[in-house]
């Protein structure tokens, strides 16, 4: 098995999951798109990944907001409501009879081109919507071995260029950035910022802990993940200090707990990065604490939203 932050653990199931294009549902090997999509052409598509844990699709007001918020980055009209797009994502559960440790991936692009061109106005279509959402529940080898980093010569973008926290389609410079992690025999990169301070990793945030204090970057230049903003909002809950701050790789190496966070994974320890050890080099006891709020606060979303069915 790959090791890494989105480790899940086989499922046979998956093989006859029926996947929903533009509201129609196709069997696994049957669904299939135009090679004049824009997303294939172009990578000129947006997306998001949510869970659903005991017939709750957690924290999808969060998820929509920012989806809504990247169509409008790139002038994608929505020609469909949050609520259809949330009906949508459940006519396709349904249709699979799924409940719990599910992955939905939502991936929407600018539609179809007349030709293969960047130019918008050739698109012919409305925007394709393709969901997928397959049973993936995170390996528990990965939380408890953790991952190692290397740090890519590969910068995350600069605001004025292609904003780091747009969840578009575009992803070749952090996949460039993993391909050398792997390379180095990492399990994923850390990736800087244009000014060489610590941003993100290549499809996860990135978190130290120095003297029981919780570090992450300004976010100026990462995803601002849901997850990331979570453990923030757990912190500032529970009076751990947390700092949204600028640091280098000179503070990551003397941290004392490195983790990093996401949809998927959740909180996963660190242990190395570039062959140096982080702190013991195990999952250090605040990561564990703060991945135990964050699943408790998992939990009390699902309580809340059945509440108030």
């Amino acid at each position: 098995m790959i090791h890494g932050t989105h480790n899940a653990l086989e499922d046979s199931r998956n093989k006859d999951i029926k996947i929903s294009i533009n509201g129609e549902l196709y069997n696994r090997e049957d669904a299939k798109i135009s090679v004049f999509d824009s997303g294939y052409l172009v990578g000129d598509g947006i997306w998001e990944a949510l869970r659903l844990h005991n017939n709750v699709l957690v924290f999808i007001n969060d998820h929509l907001n920012r989806m809504w918020q990247a169509s409008a980055t790139v002038g994608m009209h929505l020609p469909f409501t949050k609520e259809e797009l949330t009906k949508s994502i459940w006519q396709v559960l349904n249709a699979n009879n799924m409940e719990t440790d599910v992955h939905v991936r939502i991936m929407v692009t600018r539609g179809i081109k007349k030709t293969p061109s960047q130019d918008p106005r050739l698109t012919i279509s409305e925007p394709n919507v393709v969901i997928i959402p397959e049973y993936k529940k995170a390996s528990d080898e990965s939380k408890q071995k953790g991952i190692t980093l290397f740090t890519s010569t590969i910068r995350r973008g600069s605001p004025d260029y292609l904003d780091p926290k747009l969840n578009c389609h575009s992803k070749l410079h952090e996949v460039q950035a993993l391909i050398q992690a792997i390379e180095a025999g990492a399990d994923e990169a850390l990736m800087l910022d244009t000014n060489g301070f610590v941003s993100t990793c290549n499809a996860t945030n990135f978190f130290v802990i120095k003297d029981n204090e919780v570090w992450t970057s300004t976010g100026e230049y990462c995803m601002n993940g849901i997850t990331r903003a979570k453990v923030i909002e757990i912190c500032i809950q529970n009076n751990i200090v947390n700092h949204q701050k600028n640091f280098s790789l000179f503070d990551v190496y003397g941290a004392d707990e490195a983790f990093v966070t996401g949809t998927f994974g959740g909180l996963t320890p660190v242990t190395k990065i570039d062959g140096r050890e982080i702190g013991k080099g195990l999952y250090g006891s605040l990561t564990k604490k703060l991945d135990s709020m964050y699943q408790a606060l998992i939990q009390s979303e699902i309580k809340r939203v059945k509440s108030n069915v």
